[in-house]
């Protein structure tokens, strides 16, 4: 069946009895340029046609030298059919971006201290920039792989150790990816199509955050966001090279966050299988190609952490046994999707149904309390969208462009939303930051359709419905922050519903009088669509964000528990995510001079008493003489919960004293869990040991050992305090818990500040 009785089965109220092909959304390029119409409301006036493939036309001159020679005035121009006006409309997009990415970078100092430890140990030392190490004398590694801390490693090599030296790279990838997701989008709609979604992907709240914080997931963004633009690359003309460019993405993601990259395989796969115009056997051959470009892209550095012997690397962070493939399926893997995460915060097999501790699962999950103000601004809007267009493109042939891309983006955006919505593992509310290029590029992808399809009353329909309840839903998510802007959610509200009226009837006016009403509707449902969002996004720039767990926007009612400005909080009365209490074995503990709610005996580790191993029951590290169970603030330190995740404030005072001899050492200090060591080792320059690794429940280092490390006089001074120290609820190893118990006993204590401290070089 022809285009246009596939229009005529979709928009039954046509004006007309024959509709030319250019009034579907997504039409064929053979039906480009568009015949004159003879009535505008009978048929669609694309504003800018896309084609099926971006012109071929001649690539300049011969020679590289030629050819670099006219690089600028190509980058300007861009491609040959594009207006004048695009590429420099592209080019101030992303200037945006990093002008507002840039801005304030440094208010979030070292962010998650736990990388810039790392990045710190690997601008020091190779051997712990190859393997992620946390500090230069490489005892422990982080709990991922490498990759995302080698940018970071290398600008502080370049720039020196600072702030803006660690995040700036991840701006950066905030720019590539909005390139990438604009370029990816471009390819087969038009310019607007491309600049909407690279404007939607800028202006979400969790990109502004996480592509500002060191985190692996930026990185992990960018290249997924590249794996896309290489399977709608190949989808084309069934290339093997962007297939197998695609396969190395994958490959590189694996290094960055391991099994979560590859969340949109599968989907990825099947597109290229069912739409790749080629026959179905070399689709097969080529997916194998890109396969094992995928292996080798990741295994090479997974061959050789698991042929070096363990006494010759560092231990492995986050496992149980010093294996990275362990760590990769169980604590960083399967053991995400089932709870079961041994050594974990509340791992050690209490997951189930439920999400217990890190909130309710379900199919509302990425909608509901502070998640929704995340990600969920334009999730709607993507879904309507992506339905949208794989109708409009059902009839088309099988290799048909549009669908594929429909296709693409749209199982990304299902298989990874799934997945976050039904995991009972550890699940953060940044993690949504790699649902992004994925909402934007259907929201981009769908305007550009709907709006060239406006003079059809049914396309107007849609694109006016669409900002309605894009409307209603921002409307929805800014009442949860009662206090925060409180005039803007009726001015979305009443805008994006004016705008959804006027959509429609502007459609059906011919003339100059039709082309204002639709440019002024048009700009008005962009502004009510991206008001919210962008309201977040900016408050996000302008407020500092550090610790293991933040998220984007104001604080909001139902919060699940973590986040808010400035790193770590609990909701009142709650004391872990969901407000359900500390895991088993650990609830009672004091935080400073605040109390978390529960009826256990204290922490694990701990024999029932207050506070962590080592501190002699006065509560978390660096807390002081007060503090807050329920924010994680103290008054002396970090305090709370948010002291474990944040880590400790260093007092200068300490900072010296642990600096004293410093060259005589391996490591200055040991601390149990990395939160903890990372803020020392940062304060310092220092390596300091991080025993246990992130929660302190890693075997690394058993009693024997350590206490062989101090006869030695490889380790000067134990700082108390950090990690859970192992047992209880948690699961793992209690070596750690041990160690501090060891020292507690046989050191004297030393009150630095509001730090203890131990000198290991002189006993009882």
């Amino acid at each position: 069946m022809g285009l246009s009785a596939c229009a005529a089965s979709v928009s039954p109220m046509t004006t007309t009895s024959s509709v030319p092909p250019t009034s579907e959304p997504w039409p064929e390029a053979a039906n480009y340029p568009p015949p004159a119409p003879a009535d505008r409301r009978a048929t669609v006036e694309p504003l800018f046609p896309p084609a099926e493939l971006p012109p071929r036309g001649p690539k300049g001159p011969g020679s590289w030298a030629g050819r670099l020679r006219t690089l600028p005035a190509r980058a300007w121009r861009g491609r040959a059919d594009d207006p004048r006006w695009v590429r420099p409309a592209f080019l101030a997009l992303l200037a945006a971006t990093a002008a507002l990415y840039f801005w304030n970078l440094t208010a979030s100092g070292w962010a998650n201290s736990f990388y810039s430890a790392a990045v710190q140990a690997g601008s020091q030392s190779w051997k712990a920039f190859f393997y992620g190490s946390s500090d230069a004398a490489n005892f422990i590694t982080v709990d991922k792989p490498p990759m995302s801390l080698w940018p970071m490693a290398l600008s502080v090599r370049l720039f020196g150790l600072s702030s803006g030296s660690i995040l700036a790279p991840q701006v950066l990838m905030a720019v590539a990816t909005v390139a990438t997701v604009y370029a990816t989008v471009r390819r087969r709609f038009s310019p607007v199509g491309g600049l909407v979604a690279g404007a939607a992907l800028a202006l979400t709240p969790v990109a502004a955050l996480m592509f500002r914080f060191n985190n692996p997931d930026a990185l992990l963004v960018l290249l997924l966001t590249l794996a896309a633009y290489g399977v709608v690359r190949a989808t084309e003309t069934a290339s093997t090279r962007w297939l197998v460019f695609a396969g190395v993405m994958f490959g590189f993601g694996f290094l960055t966050k391991t099994l979560q990259a590859f969340l949109v395989l599968p989907a990825f796969a099947l597109v290229y299988l069912v739409t790749a115009p080629t026959g179905l056997g070399r689709r097969f051959r080529q997916l194998l190609w890109a396969g094992l470009a995928m292996v080798v892209a990741a295994g090479w550095w997974v061959a050789i952490v698991e042929l070096v012997p363990a006494s010759a690397r560092p231990y492995i962070g986050g496992s149980q046994d010093n294996d990275f493939l362990s760590v990769t399926f169980g604590y960083n893997g399967f053991g995400r999707i089932t709870g079961n995460e041994t050594g974990s915060v509340g791992g050690g097999g209490r997951g189930g149904a439920g999400g217990g501790m890190w909130g309710e699962t379900g199919i509302t999950r990425l909608f509901d309390g502070d998640i929704g103000g995340q990600i969920a601004w334009l999730m709607p809007a993507a879904l309507i969208l992506l339905v949208v267009g794989l109708w409009a493109t059902r009839r088309h042939p099988r290799t048909d462009s549009a669908r594929a891309a429909f296709l693409v983006w749209g199982g990304w955006l299902v298989c990874t939303a799934l997945t976050f919505s039904f995991m009972s593992g550890i699940f953060h509310q940044y993690y949504t930051v790699a649902l992004v290029p994925a909402v934007a590029a259907l929201v981009g992808m769908g305007t550009d359709g709907l709006w060239r399809a406006r003079h059809r009353l049914p396309y107007a329909a849609l694109l006016g419905g669409t900002v309605a309840v894009t409307a209603v839903w921002a409307y929805v998510l800014l009442g949860r922050s009662a206090d925060f802007l409180p005039w803007l959610r009726w001015a979305v509200l009443i805008g994006g519903l004016a705008a959804a009226v006027a959509l429609p009837l502007a459609g059906r006016l011919s003339g100059p009088l039709g082309a204002r009403l639709a440019t002024v509707a048009g700009l008005a449902a962009l502004a009510a669509a991206l008001g919210g969002p962008t309201a977040y996004a900016v408050q996000t720039v302008s407020t500092g964000h550090s610790g293991s767990i933040v998220t984007a926007g104001p604080q909001v009612q139902g919060g699940n528990g973590f986040g808010g400005p400035g790193g770590g909080r609990f909701r009142a009365g709650g004391g872990m995510p969901g407000g359900t209490g500390f895991p088993p074995g650990m609830q009672g503990g004091r935080t400073g001079q605040g109390q978390t709610q529960g009826q256990g005996q204290g922490f694990p580790g701990t024999n029932g008493q207050n506070g962590f191993p080592g501190m002699n029951g006065q509560g978390f590290p660096g807390a002081g003489t007060g503090g807050d169970g329920r924010t994680g603030r103290g008054a002396g330190g970090a305090g709370g919960m948010g002291g474990l995740l944040n880590g400790a404030r260093v007092s200068s005072e300490l900072s010296a004293l642990l600096k004293q001899d410093a060259s005589q050492y391996t490591w200055v200090a040991a601390a149990v869990g990395s939160q903890n060591q990372a803020s020392y080792q940062l304060a310092t320059g220092e390596p300091v040991m991080a025993l246990g690794g992130f929660n302190g429940t890693d075997p690394s280092l058993t009693l024997a050992r350590f206490q062989e490390y101090v006869k030695e006089g490889k380790v000067h001074w134990f700082i108390g305090g950090g990690g859970f120290g192992g047992g209880g609820g948690m699961g793992g190893s209690s070596e750690s818990s041990q160690i501090a118990t060891w020292v507690s006993e046989n050191f004297t204590a030393k009150t630095v500040g509001s730090t203890t401290v131990y000198d290991l070089t002189a006993q009882k």
